[in-house]
């Protein structure tokens, strides 16, 4: 899903959504850009474009309004990590900032926005319509539900218009030529077949020889990966409340108590069952919790008693229990004796060597600890993991080497000529959908460069890596569609691409504009 969004995020689609979302009626009932120390934030700012503010507020609807649309178009709530990976926060600031760049450009360009397109703009708004038709009195409403006053909204929506017109001209200037609509309808109809070598990790690994060096430097650059985890052995002893209980004895006045804290526990098909239906039951319960509790209180005196000593002999003849040890154990694998008790193991971990420590309760009982030894993480010498290290760096310099083959046989190939047999895919066609090449697999990249090629430049300017292999591809044919279809359909194709160019027009406008601005942003906003 996450590749998916990331494929997308910046697609004109999305582009031209946020668009309509800056442009939308809904924006503006909030807009009031700030300049100088004027509208909304006061000081307070997102950024500002050549001196002119960004309030936060309106950053921060902006925001909502963009995750809100991501979440529509991919029908799931965004997690606080999913929105940070795609960088929600980022992708509304800058289309803000560019907004802005946009207004100040339009100005200078000369662009107007007389008060007959205001208040044909704002008459064309559907939620000042009544019966289809715009309603003054509506209008007044709304716009004082919102504390806006008619001035403020129309030199609002002033301000929009203007940032529309300015994208329009920009837009208007992007033509797609008869050249470029007939290579693209070349792409789409054409096919190819391609020559291509392979080279695979698992082919050349036969050919890898490691020397000392190589291992050494491979284990030097790799410690984490051979890194053994911290290790520790404890000393410890177990208070077991049960048998603290059996020496203990409960109330009726202490049953009655219990009985009234934790009520809920005793129901039965009617509700609330009577303490005297259940009074030994909840002096069994009651004897229960205040053998736990005792035992948890005289394994915290005898800690304390204990504590400056580290004595964990001396308290447990003091409890009169026994001392168990276990062997060294990591805390991924812990001793066969405390598999299941987590906190025991978490609390064993934050011990000193030779400290005491504890109470640590749990199912079993309370537990007082103490750390007998401790190995820290460390990575081991080479002559005890050489195996697991010369498989790993052979594995890697398999890669390298497979890539590295790819690399001199595409200088060849480009040369006109190949130290190793090529295979042939057999004709195919273009596909964006399934970009499924036939004898290499998907690879978008590699479709999308071998309908670039031609008889002239027939090699790819690089390899092309498809799951574990590495590709060199050549142009052996390419089938040509039919012209005939294309003076047919070229209109057709030159509408279709348009939108394309249009946004590049737009993408190269903006980079420009923004190496020219001074743009300060809140970096305390996209840290949050």
């Amino acid at each position: 899903m996450l590749g998916v969004m990331r494929k997308y995020k910046q697609s004109i689609v999305i582009k031209i959504v946020f668009g309509v979302i800056v442009l939308s009626f809904i924006g503006t009932m909030f807009l009031v850009w700030g300049r100088g120390e004027e509208g909304l934030g006061g000081s307070a700012f997102a950024a500002k474009v050549n001196g002119d503010k960004i309030p936060i507020e309106e950053y921060q609807k902006t925001y909502y309004r963009l995750k809100s649309v991501y979440e529509q178009i991919y029908g799931r709530t965004l997690t606080p990590d999913l929105e940070k990976q795609m960088g929600i926060k980022k992708l509304a600031l800058d289309n803000l900032v560019e907004t802005a760049l946009i207004r100040q450009e339009a100005k200078r360009m000369g662009i107007k926005v007389s008060k007959e397109e205001v208040a044909d703009a704002i008459s064309a708004i559907s939620a000042f319509q009544k019966d289809g038709a715009f309603n003054f009195q509506q209008y007044q409403q709304l716009l004082k539900a919102n504390r806006l006053t008619p001035k403020d909204f129309e030199e609002a929506q002033k301000e929009e218009l203007l940032v529309k017109k300015a994208r329009q001209k920009i837009m208007d200037k992007a033509t797609v030529g008869d050249e470029e609509a007939l290579q693209a309808f070349k792409k789409q109809n054409d096919k190819v077949d391609l020559l291509f070598a392979s080279f695979s990790p698992a082919e050349v690994r036969g050919e890898v020889k490691l020397s000392e060096q190589d291992l050494n430097g491979y284990l030097q650059s790799h410690q984490e990966e051979f890194k053994t985890p911290e290790q520790i052995s404890l000393l410890y002893i177990v208070i077991d409340p049960a048998k603290v209980a059996t020496k203990l004895a409960v109330s009726d006045e202490e049953a009655q108590t219990f009985y009234q804290k934790n009520i809920d526990r005793y129901q039965g098909k009617g509700g609330i069952l009577p303490f005297n239906e259940v009074k030994e039951l909840v002096k069994a319960d009651a004897l229960k919790a205040k053998g736990a509790k005792q035992a948890y209180e005289m394994a915290a005196d005898t800690l304390n008693k204990n504590l400056k000593s580290a004595d964990i002999n001396a308290a447990a003849k003091s409890l009169g229990v026994t001392v168990a040890e276990t062997p060294l154990f990591t805390a991924a694998a812990p001793a066969a004796q405390l598999a299941s008790e987590t906190e025991v193991v978490k609390k064993a971990f934050l011990l000193k060597a030779g400290e005491l420590g504890g109470p640590v309760e749990t199912a079993r009982g309370v537990y007082l600890l103490k750390l007998k030894e401790k190995k820290p993480a460390a990575v081991p010498p080479l002559e005890k993991i050489r195996a697991q290290v010369e498989v790993r760096a052979k594995e890697d310099k398999a890669r390298e080497l497979a890539k590295k083959k790819a690399e001199e046989t595409l200088a060849q190939l480009t040369k006109g000529g190949a130290n190793v047999a090529l295979q042939e895919t057999g004709n195919f066609a273009f596909s964006d959908k399934s970009p499924d090449i036939p004898k290499i697999g998907k690879s978008s990249d590699l479709m999308e460069a071998a309908f670039a090629l031609t008889t002239a430049s027939p090699a790819a300017k690089t390899p092309f890596k498809v799951g574990d292999r590495w590709y060199v591809v050549k142009l052996k044919n390419r089938i040509a569609a039919d012209t005939a279809e294309f003076q047919r359909t070229k209109e057709q194709i030159k509408k279709s691409l348009l939108p394309k160019k249009q946004q590049d027009a737009m993408d190269s406008w903006l980079k420009e504009l923004k190496s020219k601005a001074k743009i300060e942003t809140n970096a305390a906003l996209l840290a949050e």
